[in-house]
């Protein structure tokens, strides 16, 4: 019997993760073919600002799966009107190849969630459902619970071991913003997106008056830190005024100073390595704490923001030794901005405007203690931060 795929999604990009997975998925269910699609309006998700239209995606794909003999790309979602519904197309599958065997294919979180899903029964009437995961002991041990579930109500459950490139299309486009994504694009895809000028990619993002600035920064976080960011933004600037800063050099530094987290630990040293930044071992083992860094690297490149305020950013999380005013107000804002909500945070607060280096002594001291009781190692930028300061004293 022929065995054929079903990989769905908005593919907004298609990253090389995406056809890894389609490649493994085609030799270990041995399937005879793998149709890819795109959808048109994703039932779970809002497609975000600045997305490839659905022929854009589809004709990335096409030219990502070009050395695929047996991937083909289907625009079956794209030529139906409305939300893109899996059990529709599933059916509509089954009717075009009826003496076939459908497998749909899925990461694990859609597996687990699968009965949420709209008319999940009429999925498992047509087809069976291929499952990506990466073998972790947690992982495999719900995919393997639900699996038994469902396989009790008749469903066909496969499981694929998915040993590719993490990454999703959401973190794909903040590095195509921040010019270093060619790692995780198919061939040719990179030239397409610059071509039609897709994801911003051609964008002049350097010296942007406050207000558009505060646009873009917003478009690239992830919409739990918005409140943050703009709180460090206002409390740097009402800082700056009560110890005689440069009152916009605090607000860019404080608008950007966070405009890599949303990037994962990892993918920070891709950003390190395209930007030609030598890494120390600390900075290797803990890789989170990178954004300070890579942040002000894009703030640099990307926004063309001054050194002051390119060296704050880069300050804004260990602190250093010899801090000028900018780098300390930064690192304070961000230690005790109005959605800040810890103990000792309202003390740290009366000290930024009435002593601001014991403000920046309380939040280092506050940190080191914190890294100490979670077992985590200080960074060596954090206790010179502190010598500094007590030699002062």
């Amino acid at each position: 019997m022929e065995r054929i795929g079903i990989y769905g999604g908005t593919f907004n990009p298609p990253h090389i993760g995406h056809i890894q997975a389609a490649k493994q998925a085609v030799t270990a269910l041995g399937l005879s073919k793998l149709l890819v699609i795109p959808d048109r309006i994703a039932p779970h998700k809002v497609m975000p600002e600045n997305s490839a239209a659905g022929e854009q995606r589809l004709e990335m794909l096409r030219i990502a799966v070009a050395d695929c003999p047996k991937i083909e790309v289907s625009d079956i979602e794209l030529r139906r009107e409305g939300v893109s519904y899996t059990w529709e197309t599933v059916t509509q599958l089954k009717q075009q190849y009826p003496e076939a065997e459908l497998v749909l294919l899925m990461g694990t979180d859609m597996f687990l969630s699968f009965h949420t899903w709209k008319n999940p029964s009429e999925i498992l009437k047509n087809a069976a459902l291929g499952v990506f995961y990466r073998g972790d002991k947690g992982e495999r041990a719900a995919i393997e619970a639900q699996k038994a579930e469902m396989e009790q109500l008749g469903a066909t459950v496969y499981l694929v071991e998915n040993a590719v490139t993490a990454i999703s299309s959401t973190q794909l486009r903040r590095l195509l913003a921040f010019q270093c994504a060619g790692a995780f694009l198919p061939a040719g895809v990179g030239d397409y997106i610059r071509e039609n000028d897709l994801y911003q990619v051609n964008a002049d993002w350097k010296n942007l008056p406050m207000e558009e600035l505060e646009q873009v920064v917003i478009s690239l976080l992830n919409p739990n830190r918005v409140r943050h960011v703009l709180g460090c933004r206002d409390t740097a600037m009402e800082l700056a005024r009560r110890w005689g800063a440069d009152e916009t050099d605090a607000a860019r530094a404080g608008i950007l100073h966070d405009i890599t987290k949303a990037i994962d630990g990892p993918l920070q040293l891709t950003l390190c390595e395209a930007y030609g930044k030598i890494l120390s071992d600390f900075s290797r083992k803990y890789p989170k704490t990178l954004h300070a860094l890579t942040g002000s690297l894009v703030a640099e490149r990307i926004f063309g923001e001054n050194k002051a305020v390119v060296s704050a950013i880069e300050s804004h999380t260990t602190g250093k030794a010899n801090m000028n005013l900018l780098e300390i107000i930064i690192y304070v804002a961000d230690y005790m901005e109005p959605n800040r909500d810890f103990p000792g945070v309202e003390r740290l607060r009366e000290l930024a405007f009435s002593d601001i280096n014991a403000a920046l002594k309380l939040g280092l001291e506050m940190t080191l203690e914190h890294l100490k009781r979670q077992g985590n190692e200080v960074s060596p930028e954090s206790r010179e931060a502190l010598a500094w300061l007590n030699n002062r004293k």
